[in-house]
């Protein structure tokens, strides 16, 4: 029973974080169709800003909880500005916006070496996720479940956001047909910038749950941004439910391919079934309906 429990729950954890990273590219990708490669830096972001916020608030059961909506607005900011600086002259230019975010993940990494030194830095976990909760056999972390209930708070949140909100109803109607909803009176340019703002915001969420399980590193971002962007597109571009599946599936995968060989062997057969998933299917597992004009 361990042995098979122990990748599947793994795993989970592993796809919540996914989960939390690729939330944020459902919009600004899925939704807005800018291909950001500097998202992966707003978790290093995020885990920096959990780490500076245990510098100012010294209780660490205190200062996870504090960070949380710090790295949230902290990293919602960045990608604000990004947006405002560099992304709003190149909507509808999809590489153009990825080789330039390419230029701005290296800045970023750079700027966390000089900053906070190439090392990285460990951040503190609070008392009450010590230890482990035995589940079929296999003790799981608490650091771990803590990262699944993160994640499946931001989707219930993005989630209603979406569907009970008159700014969801907005960006449902930018999504559908941008050019029809401007002569509705919905102002499209708004509606980017607050999408940038609240999908760049949950990568900074996931940088805090990154930090209590690796650390800060400036490199962090690399690790997650490739897997995120292959789980949008499995998922279906905009389909929240999509993303959910594809997120718990490929951590679980990747997890069970470990166990059976490497962790670099794993990410390779992940990634390979995913391209192989995409030839078959190269929608996703679902598709958003739109009114545009073809």
């Amino acid at each position: 029973m361990d042995a098979l429990t122990t990748p599947l729950l793994a795993g989970t954890a592993s796809g919540a974080l996914l989960l939390i990273a690729a939330l944020g590219l459902s919009l600004t990708f899925g939704q807005m169709g800018v291909i950001n490669m500097a998202h992966g830096e707003f978790l290093m972001v995020g885990a920096y800003t959990a780490y500076a916020t245990q510098q100012v608030v010294t209780n660490a059961d205190l200062s996870i909880l504090v960070a949380l909506p710090v790295a949230f607005v902290v990293a919602g900011l960045l990608g604000l500005l990004l947006e405002v600086a560099v992304i709003s002259w190149m909507y509808r230019r999809p590489l153009d916006t990825l080789l330039v975010t390419v230029g701005v993940s290296l800045v970023l990494q750079q700027l966390a070496k000089d900053i906070f030194g190439a090392q990285g830095d460990p951040v503190v976990g609070p008392g009450w996720l010590e230890g482990t909760i035995p589940v079929f056999g296999y003790n799981w972390p608490l650091r771990q479940i803590f990262t699944v209930v993160l994640a499946l708070g931001a989707l219930t949140a993005l989630a209603a956001l979406l569907k009970y909100t008159s700014f969801g109803r907005r960006i449902r109607a930018t999504v559908q047909n941008r050019d029809l909803a401007e002569t509705m009176g919905v102002s499209t340019r708004v509606v980017d910038r607050i999408t940038f703002f609240v999908g760049s915001g949950l990568a900074g969420l996931g940088g805090v749950a990154v930090s209590l399980i690796s650390g800060t590193n400036p490199n962090l971002g690399r690790a997650y941004i490739i897997s995120a962007f292959l789980v949008v597109v499995a998922g279906g571009l905009g389909q929240l439910k999509g993303t959910v599946i594809a997120a718990f599936t490929v951590g679980v995968v990747t997890a069970y391919f470990a166990d059976w060989t490497s962790a670099a062997m794993a990410q390779v057969a992940t990634f390979a079934l995913v391209v192989l998933f995409l030839q078959l299917r190269p929608q996703g597992l679902f598709t958003v309906r739109t009114r545009g004009l073809t």
